[in-house]
C-alpha cells in the first residue's frame, strides 16, 4: 500500500467509513473507494491539491492501449467531445508524452500521478 494512502486511512482510524472494494479494468476503470463523512462542516469550501485535478499541467499516466503506461503532461483540455478510432464520442485531452511525442486520448484512460 502506497504510504500516502496508508496515512489517509490511518487518519480515518476509529471514525465509521463506507468501502466500496470493487474493481474492474477492461470495461472500464472502476477504482476502490473509501467514504467518510465529515466531522464538521467547513466554514469554506476545499479547493483540491493540483496533483487531483486534471488540468493542464497534469500530470498523467496512459491506463490504454495503444499508449498503456507511457506518461506524460496534459497539454491541452478541449472543450469538446471528438470521435476517436473506435467511433466512440468522447471528451479527450492533449498530452505531452515523456518521449517527446504528442497524443490525443480519451481522458477516460488516463490517471493523474504527482508530479515527477
Amino acid at each position: 500500500m502506497a504510504r500516502r494512502t496508508f496515512d489517509l486511512l490511518k487518519s480515518l482510524e476509529g471514525r465509521r467509513v463506507s468501502i466500496n472494494g470493487a474493481t474492474q479494468i477492461r470495461a472500464g476503470v472502476i477504482r476502490p473507494e473509501v467514504i467518510a463523512p465529515l466531522k464538521l462542516k467547513p466554514e469554506v469550501a476545499v479547493r483540491p491539491s493540483k496533483g487531483q485535478l486534471l488540468e493542464i499541467g497534469s500530470s498523467i499516466r496512459v491506463i490504454r492501449d495503444p499508449y498503456f503506461g507511457a506518461i506524460g503532461t496534459v497539454a491541452n483540455l478541449p472543450p469538446e467531445p471528438v470521435e476517436i478510432e473506435s467511433g466512440a464520442i468522447v471528451r479527450v485531452l492533449e498530452a505531452e508524452l515523456a518521449d517527446g511525442r504528442t497524443a490525443l486520448i480519451p481522458r477516460a484512460n488516463v490517471e493523474i500521478i504527482e508530479a515527477l
